[in-house]
């Protein structure tokens, strides 16, 4: 999705408009790092002023996080994220693991009997880079793909409102899996999440919710 330049004031609004569209739209993921001031004061046409208050809007209400000498990344794909985030920012890790294991067992259960050949290509897709990022090394980039598999198997769930809430709630559970991964990754704690694929696969779910609620507990 192309950038344009506003038309009508005002401006802040209008570009405010335009960034969390990049947001919410997938162009700008969650995790990446957004063009610089610079950058986005050339693709939009605006003053540097109105671009640092459209980015400074954002980052009040949890779409963005502004990390000085660093650059601007991409928090949350909703304003609601970003107020779950703050929310519970300080909550009770185990209790955080406790809500995933809830919400993702019964993701689980449902994409068992709900999944068409398009979530499979997905989930298959999903759970390769999530591999490779755990190969890889980067802890950062084993917590987002691991995060993006999981959402790949609450689509398949086709329950809306449940990949909507498990959406809103993904940067307190991408912070829960920080939290127990730790700064580096160790072999010797890799779970593998083959089995809740398997299961999905063969449309058991009893079994992809067990794997689902198997994997969490391991983790704890």
């Amino acid at each position: 999705m192309a950038l344009t330049s506003p038309r009508r004031e005002p401006l802040a609004d209008q570009v405010i408009a335009q960034l969390r569209s990049q947001i919410t739209s997938g162009e700008w993921p969650v995790g990446s790092r957004i063009p610089t001031e610079a950058e986005l004061v050339e693709r939009l046409g605006v003053a540097r002023n109105t671009v640092r208050e459209a980015v400074r809007a954002l980052a009040h209400n949890g779409l963005l996080d502004i990390r000085q000498g660093s650059g601007t990344y991409v928090l949350a794909t909703s304003e609601l994220a970003g107020v779950m985030h703050r929310r519970f920012a300080d909550a009770d890790k185990a209790e955080i693991t406790e809500l995933r294991q809830a919400l993702e067992a019964s993701a689980a259960r449902l994409a068992a009997s709900r999944h068409t050949a398009q979530d499979l290509r997905l989930l298959e897709t999903a759970l390769r880079r999530r591999e490779d990022a755990w190969r890889s090394g980067d802890v950062e980039a084993f917590v987002l793909n691991d995060a993006a598999f999981h959402q790949a198997v609450t689509a398949a769930a086709h329950n809306e409102v449940l990949s909507a809430l498990y959406a809103d709630l993904g940067e307190v559970m991408r912070e829960e899996l920080r939290s127990v991964v730790g700064p580096v990754l160790d072999e010797s704690r890799y779970i593998s999440h083959d089995g809740i694929l398997d299961a999905i696969r063969a449309g058991d779910g009893d079994t992809a919710a067990a794997e689902a609620a198997s994997a969490l507990q391991s983790c704890r």
